[in-house]
């Protein structure tokens, strides 16, 4: 990734199924300017238990008589479907991006279609397992923290950081003590340094503003030295581009073609069009933060003569004659003295004679 925030335009499971819809948000995402797509790969059967209840928000979205694995089933994205939205994706130039949500679908996405990024979603975060095979696959990884603490999060870094240092051949067991004993080495921080963004989060959707505490993305930077960016679930476009001021490394954010359309996300994601404000928005404050350096820059600086002012000579002033608060005062434009002299020169004697609204020029000189 480069130094500007990489935007992930997040289609999740709203293709609702169709192949159809899934390269259509393809098209969007790419139309929109997002850096990578991303979609969610996932079986089923791996992902819930049949009795598994829904989360309050998708009882509001889907119906109440199917279950969460009735519902997931009819999301689930086929072999043929992967490879089409990645054929397709080439062709609109964009990054495919999936969350696997298992070890087979974690290996399959990096076997078969060799993924740039593993994204790792805030639910599985506890998820040893598939934390560890991510980090043994060397590809980058996007972890989700929602839900989380501090401590949460250091547990994941750590079994991460051991699956950075130890193959499956090193004969080191995988245990919680080995997983920390990892994260305390200077290898273990290393590479976690080189592999891992973290993403705060609010698992909720759409997540209350008051309930995303954007000042926690501070404290991952400064309590684990790593890239830290948001998946922002909120409404709107607002949070995501305050997180891109201060300083988001990576920007996730649901879409779809129709928030009416039924299924459980689409009515906490961004229509096409909010999604293209969003990104033209997170380019242009990256535009605006710029340097730290404060300085007249190159577009400000015909304005100086223009908005700042000068001395003047408020009356007719003869030479010889002193500066005094009736007859010396500040006035535009800003080619002559600096007002900062009015008062060194009062008291002052005029080297020359002044017409009133004259400037008192950068050649005049005081005199005693």
């Amino acid at each position: 990734m480069s130094g500007r925030t990489f935007i992930i335009a997040e289609a999740g499971v709203n293709h609702n199924g169709s192949l159809d819809m899934a390269l259509k948000l393809v098209e969007i995402a790419a139309q929109a300017g997002a850096d990578a797509v991303k979609f969610q790969t996932f079986k089923a059967n791996s992902l819930v238990s049949k009795q598994a209840p829904k989360a309050d928000y998708q009882l509001k979205t889907t119906s109440a008589n199917e279950s969460q694995f009735e519902m997931l089933r009819k999301l689930e994205l086929t072999d043929v479907m992967h490879e089409a939205i990645i054929e397709h994706c080439k062709k609109c130039n964009i990054a495919f991006m999936s969350t696997p949500f298992d070890v087979e679908s974690l290996h399959y996405l990096v076997s078969k279609h060799d993924i740039p990024y593993i994204k790792i979603p805030s639910g599985e975060i506890t998820n040893a397992q598939l934390l560890l095979h991510a980090a043994r696959t060397g590809k980058r990884i996007i972890l989700s923290t929602g839900m989380s603490s501090l401590g949460d999060v250091e547990a994941a870094l750590a079994v991460l950081s051991f699956g950075l240092i130890y193959s499956n051949d090193d004969g080191v067991k995988p245990s919680m003590d080995h997983f920390y004993q990892a994260y305390q080495t200077d290898q273990g921080q290393q590479l976690l340094r080189e592999r891992v963004i973290l993403l705060h989060c609010t698992t909720e959707y759409p997540a209350p503003f008051h309930d995303v505490n954007l000042r926690a993305m501070d404290t991952l930077s400064q309590a684990f030295q790593l890239p830290v960016g948001l998946s922002d679930h909120t409404e709107g476009v607002a949070v995501s581009i305050a997180a891109t001021a201060r300083g988001a490394a990576v920007i996730e954010k649901h879409f779809t073609l129709d928030k009416a359309l039924p299924g459980p996300d689409h009515k906490a994601s961004l229509n096409p069009d909010e999604l293209q404000l969003l990104i033209r928005s997170i380019r242009q404050v990256e535009a605006a933060l710029g340097s730290p350096v404060k300085k007249s820059v190159e577009s400000e600086l015909r304005n100086v003569h223009i908005a700042r002012k000068s001395l003047v000579a408020l009356t007719d002033i003869k030479e010889g004659e002193p500066f005094t608060v009736r007859n010396l005062g500040v006035k535009r434009p800003g080619t002559g003295i600096s007002p900062l002299y009015y008062y060194d020169y009062l008291g002052k004697l005029a080297d020359r004679d002044y017409k009133s609204d004259e400037v008192i020029g950068l050649e005049d000189r005081l005199l005693r």
